[in-house]
């Protein structure tokens, strides 16, 4: 039960990032490779075949202009023949001798088995069966179709057939809701209180609805006749298809589901659920930890990053206890934006401060740029406070979600930790450096490891610190804040899934350590509940990148290089912590071998 939906462009569990489709390159294998060589690469064709061809968009953004006009068919046939076809190219890969594969195809043969045993495993425990969150689900992701370019008249009839294909895509979507309300296999209850807002706010005047959009906006070069002609056809869509369906979506959620959704929040609760939980904090985590093993870690993470806020509570001369310095953050004025745009702004002065920072701990930058944008208004209220979402096409810009919905829950002294970590030197540049790796199979090239990502963002904020941010103390503890938040994500994702946490103990061991709003703190547990196992990824991807950047400097001492050691961690793209221990060993050796080399010369 994978419990996050994204677009059908996001094929792998990604976290919330868009990964840009840039034209396919040929994977051929070279005439050279010896037999086992060339049969791992026959597999890696038929898998990223497979990928395409239950991913229309992603093939459509890859030049398959036959796939623009499809939405993804979740029919139980289709899903159960991908299953199939999946089984049967791990059972292939299993029979290769990986002794005869180059050090780079294990990694690779062990990557594509990592990937297809995931869809294997989220088939298994019913993963369709969840095509919404606490946050959102399919019916705002789809929306995104909207959003497209509309350069001809073939982008806005390969739409208006997107648009006639969605009753038979929501039709599936709410089948397997069903199949869950029958199987006990749903999002905890109490996540879902105030969902059916993300549905009513597509329902609006025809006019109004973002799915007609695209034809209020036509290329100067369309005729009058062609804009006439789309524009009928696209209002005839809005109002009597589009429409219908939010609102019949509405009525089945605020009805059928929600009243009868599972009380429980632990995973161990679903069926197979601690085993169902088990694999989902290996497959985030990326090592080999066990739930227990992940929740005294987490304590004594927030053993250590308490220490380290008193210290700074001490440092402000603050009269009170720790509680009250907390109350005091989330209270004060002084640390709230008063409009939008001043949230904005800030978070666009941080990200400028930022992209200059980048030159001195990077040899490598990528090509694409970002800019700063809301989170949308429709899925704002529930959703985390921000985000990166990279482009789908490589002529256009990633962007740095920030979530403006109720300011007075979005203090400023978190937004340079935030501003690190989705924008630069974290996500963006992370996801935009991976893209141009062109070297690298598309099976790894459009994925995203989460222990990697997300452990990178984390790491990104820690960055920060070395680079001259956090000058003032409150923006210091603001960081020590999010650390803390992702340290007592191990203890609270674990105590809920498998100790028996209920929900307001999480609450309450995540308001008690962290200077995240009450807001902040509500919607986080929710997501956690509703997405078992991911929130353990930021620190035990951070503590492993940490732990190799501190076992580099003290084998390469004083000829250490930071810029060569970050650019070794990124040049492979998204990988298990496992392999990157493994690329960092090879650094290691790699330069003190060039130092030796250099030292005769």
């Amino acid at each position: 039960m994978r419990l996050l939906l994204l677009p059908a462009l996001f094929i792998f569990s990604l976290s919330g990032c868009h990964f840009n489709a840039t034209p396919q390159t040929s994977t051929e294998a070279p005439a050279t490779q010896t037999s086992v060589e060339q049969e791992l690469q026959t597999l890696i064709d038929k898998s990223w075949a497979l990928t395409l061809a239950y991913s229309p968009e992603l093939a459509a953004n890859l030049g398959n202009k036959e796939a623009a006009s499809k939405l993804n068919d979740l029919s139980p046939e289709s899903l159960a023949l991908k299953d199939q076809q999946t089984k049967a190219l791990l059972k292939q890969l299993a029979t290769l001798d990986r002794s005869e594969l180059s050090s780079a195809s294990v990694i690779n043969a062990d990557m594509l088995q990592a990937q297809l045993q995931n869809d294997v495993d989220l088939y298994y425990f019913h993963d369709h069966y969840l095509p919404i969150t606490a946050e959102s689900g399919f019916h705002a992701y789809i929306a995104s179709i909207a959003k497209a370019p509309f350069n001809n008249i073939e982008d806005y009839q390969q739409y208006i057939a997107k648009l006639e294909g969605m009753p038979r895509y929501f039709e599936q979507q709410t089948f397997w809701l069903k199949q869950g309300l029958a199987s006990g296999i749903t999002p905890a209850k109490v996540t879902l209180k105030g969902f059916e807002d993300s549905i009513s706010a597509f329902i609006v005047e025809p006019q109004k609805s973002g799915y007609f959009k695209p034809f209020t906006d036509y290329p100067d070069h369309f005729s009058a006749a062609q804009k006439n002609a789309l524009t009928q056809q696209g209002l005839e869509l809005v109002t009597n298809t589009v429409l219908p369906l939010y609102q019949q979506f509405y009525d089945f959620m605020t009805e059928q589901y929600i009243p009868n959704a599972r009380p429980e929040i632990a995973a161990s609760a679903l069926p197979d659920g601690p085993a169902f939980y088990q694999n989902r904090v290996n497959y985030y985590t990326t090592v080999d930890m066990s739930a227990e093993q992940v929740h005294q870690l987490g304590l004594e993470e927030v053993t250590r990053i308490r220490a380290e806020m008193e210290a700074i509570i001490q440092q402000v001369k603050f009269d009170g206890s720790f509680a009250d310095f907390l109350h005091f953050l989330r209270t004060d004025p002084q640390f709230y934006p008063k409009s939008a745009d001043e949230l904005l702004r800030e978070a666009a002065f941080i990200a400028k401060k930022a992209d200059a920072m980048l030159p001195k701990y990077f040899g490598k930058l990528p090509r694409t740029p970002y800019g700063i944008a809301p989170v949308p208004a429709e899925i704002a209220p529930k959703y985390t406070t921000g985000r990166y979402s990279g482009s789908n096409r490589d002529d256009e810009p990633g962007y740095y979600w920030v979530n403006t919905y109720a300011l007075d829950k979005r203090p400023l002294y978190e937004l340079e930790a935030l501003t690190l970590h989705e924008a630069v030197p974290g996500h963006h540049l992370q996801i935009s450096l991976n893209k141009e790796l062109t070297d690298l199979p598309n099976f790894r090239r459009y994925s995203y490891i989460s222990a990697f990502g997300e452990g990178w963002g984390l790491y990104s904020e820690y960055l920060g610190l070395e680079a001259g941010f956090y000058q003032d103390p409150y923006s210091n503890f603001g960081r020590l804040t999010y650390e803390m938040w992702r340290a007592a994500r191990l203890v609270v994702d674990t105590g809920m899934h498998s100790k028996g946490w209920t929900r307001q103990q999480a609450i309450d061991f995540m308001a008690s350590n962290t200077a995240l709003s009450m807001h902040n703190v509500t919607t986080e547990i929710d997501r956690y509940i509703s997405w078992p196992g991911q929130a353990l990824s930021y620190k035990i991807g951070e503590l492993t990148i940490k732990r190799l950047r501190a076992k580099a400097e003290a084998e390469l001492g004083t000829d250490f290089n930071l810029r060569a050691f970050h650019d070794a961690v990124l040049e492979n793209g998204s990988i298990p912590m496992s392999v990157l221990e493994q690329m960092i060993d090879q650094f290691i050796l790699q330069q003190q071998a060039l130092l030796t080399t250099n030292g005769q010369s």
